[in-house]
């Protein structure tokens, strides 16, 4: 009997040890799960128009947590936002797989909560807490050539990313020092698209491929300031989204070229935004204060080292290629209206040359 009690208190103080350890594990702020769909986790939060609200930490009873170094670009990266119920994950999960073409048990996911959000996007700006929801979840497939390419994903038929757009990802993923990487996105509720791009940094770092503070500041300012000018101007007619970052990316591609990128003066810089502007059909759609606003953000992101990288002006060159190929109705009527426009003034110097020449 003395035998058996002993045995049971052993037992006993063994499970107690483990229990507290589960405790502390669902407190780590970066969960890393090798297979979500075994995951269950629960959430308290509440609908929201976006990332920043503020809702009740959910608690992933059954996801097994491990250090990040086991996180590698090699494999695609699945980043899950914290708010999401337990159904929510696994659909999330299967609709970014799906979209990605890849199987779940080649995937790692992180989890993404408020803290993240408070590491990447506070230091720019934003004003998240711990305490803020995260919905919008991403998957990142690195690549080997191809570009920055991303894709917001439909969730049930819906799209809810409500402000980002996929070439503000774009170009912020650019700004941000990334390099040809497939992004998928998507929600399941209406929301900004905030906790996906928090997600996208985070899972760079966990991979141990930790990118510049400063150049994610960069990008996220980019990343408001476009997505402000595009909700200014969405209803004017010859203005779209497309058009509006084909012109910045095209403006990052020239100055990267350039020998001194952050040795370019002001003037230098407005001269090739007002280029990339007209060039785009925005010369005069787009207000001169926002204008001002696009010249001093790439003051700040050429002063930043990022555009002396032979990198950087390769993906700038690809992203301009891939947004033009993704709104070739939009470029196409571009070039066309331009060839238009070169044939009437054509045909009236010619006008004018015939006069001349009769006197």
């Amino acid at each position: 009997m003395i035998f058996a009690l002993s045995l049971g208190l052993i037992i006993g103080s063994a499970v107690l040890v483990k229990g507290n350890r589960s405790f502390a594990d669902n407190n780590t702020n970066a969960n890393i799960n090798v297979n979500i769909n075994n995951n269950n986790s629960s959430s308290s939060a509440a609908n929201s128009s976006s990332d920043t609200a503020d809702s009740a930490s959910s608690s992933d009873d059954n996801v097994d947590s491990s250090s990040s170094s086991e996180v590698t670009l090699s494999q695609p990266v699945l980043t899950l936002g914290t708010s999401l119920t337990s159904s929510e994950r696994s659909e999330v999960a299967q609709t970014l797989e799906n979209a990605a073409n890849v199987d779940s048990s080649n995937v790692q996911a992180i989890t993404i909560d408020g803290a993240d959000l408070v590491q990447y996007l506070n230091p720019s700006g934003s004003s998240f807490t711990d305490n803020s929801g995260v919905w919008s979840s991403a998957l990142i497939q690195k690549t080997n050539n191809g570009g920055i390419n991303v894709q917001i994903v439909d969730y049930n038929g819906a799209n809810n990313i409500t402000t980002i757009t996929q070439n503000q990802y774009r170009n912020a993923a650019l700004t941000a020092g990334i390099t040809n990487a497939n992004i998928y996105v998507t929600s399941p509720r209406a929301i900004d698209g905030s906790g996906a791009l928090a997600g996208v940094y985070a899972a760079y770092s966990a991979a141990g491929n930790s990118l510049s503070q400063k150049n994610i500041n960069n990008a996220q300012n980019e990343q408001n300031l476009l997505s402000s000018i595009t909700q200014a101007n969405k209803d004017k007619d010859g203005y779209t989204d497309s058009q509006l970052n084909n012109a910045v990316a095209g403006a990052k591609q020239e100055i990267a070229n350039t020998k001194n990128p952050a040795s370019l003066s002001r003037q230098e810089i407005a001269d090739i935004v007002n280029k990339e502007l007209k060039k785009n059909g925005l010369n005069n759609v787009v207000t001169q204060s926002q204008a001002n606003q696009i010249i001093s953000l790439l003051q700040k992101i050429a002063a930043s080292g990022v555009m002396d990288h032979q990198s950087f002006k390769d993906q700038a060159g690809k992203l301009s290629k891939n947004i033009q190929a993704n709104a070739k109705n939009i470029f196409n009527k571009l070039k066309n209206d331009k060839g238009l426009w070169t044939k009437v003034k054509q045909f009236f110097s010619n006008i004018v040359t015939d006069l001349q020449n009769l006197f």
